[in-house]
């Protein structure tokens, strides 16, 4: 991740080292337990996790940054004030939370779940790309939502640039006080071994190397249509894992900027360890893929940019949205981590009902259909891999209500035998409630909104509520229009 945004040229993977290039194939449906799902990232990878980490703090169990920045800070800055060593202000810091407060429920998962993650933090000293001060500011924003000092390791490693730290030589690695591509050092410290036994405890001696069939390419491009995200991304399946027999672990693995598999191959795959020790604890590996997009873009506060490193969206290319449950990247990711737990099966023997359908979306509602399984007593329905159904469902459709507007959820079904032993999942389903067709606009001065409880006051600037987009100074002669799209939610903008 670099201030000057550069343009880099795709290599076919014909051409890169490594894993052998090969027919993408459909990501595998796993035996996984859900309760133990994790994520950790590098540079934009990290601030990736870690919005993943709040939006879906329901799902993600365990948390890791690599040289990150906290919760929404682009969102509100400029990017340049969220690394480069800068310092993030208590003002800035309440902003962010004011995000997180008002989207808990709503755009992200409660943030009361956040409270019970397990969270890795690791920067080094050396590091001016990002910084130990925007560092600092992710473990104030983890202490301010409840995350325990027992819960919480924050590693500050001397003579360590913006690099991901390692134990091991990896052909084609930079030195530890070197930031450069691939990003990756051995500086005597087992980064991937720290941060997974922070997440899982005591692991088992690692496995130096990994079988490479347990690398799969998967067609990524199944889940998104992004265009900053590659075709296809890539998968660690251990052994043990492959036939379904033992419930694993996963751990979603993301790459930083000028780090996806077109830019340095597989080395961020291979060299930063994460395989090695998920081949001999049970769990699976998930490096989804970015890809350079020159295209320039509105950011949310950053200007007019492409995303020419292939980074992570962290600033708003693709929507304002982009730290939200329904952040066309957040979203991506998540249906791939429904994908691969969907073979996860239940005590009971029924197989998964199959011709799940949505229908009737509206702003607050879904509805689901099914085919009938043969020998079912009723059928369950989960959403974000929370029970939606306060008892089980003797039809086989289902309106699943409650939901915000404009927000992407995901589904399965399952069927319970006569003994109410719940069989194996459906395939995730995905869709979104509707939003923003049918709003109301409010056109007044800044101070009226404030009075309305449309829009909030920080230091005599006005936010919308819910948005929190900047509205101008807080005083009679500043007019703006206000666009409800929820409840207690406002953009700025005008009804169609």
């Amino acid at each position: 991740m670099r201030k000057r945004i550069v343009v880099l040229a795709a290599v076919t993977a014909m051409m890169l080292p490594g894993l052998a290039a090969h027919a993408a194939v459909a990501l595998p449906r796993l035996n996984i337990d859900a309760s133990q799902t994790t994520v950790s990232g590098l540079s934009s990878g990290g601030f990736m996790a870690n919005q993943l980490g709040y939006a879906y703090s329901s799902t993600f169990h365990g948390v890791g940054v690599f040289a990150g920045g906290p919760y929404m800070c682009a969102g509100h800055s400029n990017y340049t004030a969220c690394m480069y060593n800068a310092s993030i202000s208590s003002q800035m810091l309440n902003t962010m939370q004011a995000d997180i407060n008002n989207w808990s429920s709503t755009a992200i998962d409660d943030k009361a779940s956040v409270a019970q993650q397990k969270i890795y933090l690791f920067v080094g000293n050396s590091d001016t790309t990002v910084g130990p001060n925007p560092m600092n500011a992710v473990q104030t924003q983890y202490t301010a939502n409840g995350v325990a000092v027992a819960n919480l390791d924050y590693v500050k490693r001397a003579s360590t640039a913006h690099t991901f730290p390692t134990d091991f030589d990896g052909t084609g690695n930079n030195n530890c006080n070197s930031a450069s591509s691939p990003y990756i050092s051995n500086c005597g410290y087992d980064g991937a071994k720290a941060a997974l036994t922070r997440f899982y405890g005591p692991l088992n001696a690692r496995n130096d190397t990994p079988a490479a069939a347990n690398y799969i390419e998967f067609d990524q491009s199944a889940f998104t249509s992004n265009p900053g995200m590659a075709p296809t991304g890539w998968v660690y399946v251990p052994s043990a894992c492959a036939g379904g027999a033992t419930a694993c672990r996963l751990h979603v693995a993301l790459h930083g900027c000028l780090q996806n598999y077109a830019t340095v191959g597989d080395k961020f795959l291979k060299n930063t360890g994460y395989t090695r020790w998920a081949d001999t604890n049970r769990i699976v590996v998930l490096f989804p893929q970015t890809r350079v997009d020159n295209t320039q873009r509105p950011t949310s506060a950053s200007g007019s940019l492409p995303n020419g490193n292939g980074c992570w969206d962290w600033i708003g290319w693709y929507g304002s949205n982009f730290a939200q449950r329904a952040g066309s990247q957040q979203v991506a990711i998540k249906a791939m981590v429904d994908q691969l737990a969907s073979g996860s099966t239940g005590p009971g023997t029924l197989p998964a009902p199959t011709g799940v359908t949505l229908s009737a979306a509206t702003s607050s509602s879904m509805t689901l259909a099914w085919a009938a399984v043969s020998g079912a007593s009723g059928y369950n329905v989960y959403r974000n891999g929370s029970k939606a159904t306060a008892s089980p469902v003797a039809a086989t459709t289902f309106t699943d209500t409650g939901l915000a507007p404009g927000t992407s959820y995901s589904w399965t079904v399952a069927a319970l035998d006569d003994s109410g032993l719940e069989g194996s999942p459906s395939t995730p389903i995905s869709g979104s409630t509707t939003g923003g067709t049918a709003t109301t606009c409010f056109t007044s001065s800044n101070y009226a909104h404030v009075s309305a409880g449309r829009a909030h006051v920080v230091m005599w600037l006005a936010y919308a509520n819910g948005s929190n987009q900047y509205m101008g100074l807080w005083n009679i002669f500043f007019s703006t229009t206000l666009k409800h799209t929820g409840p207690g939610y406002y953009v700025v903008g005008s009804c169609p």
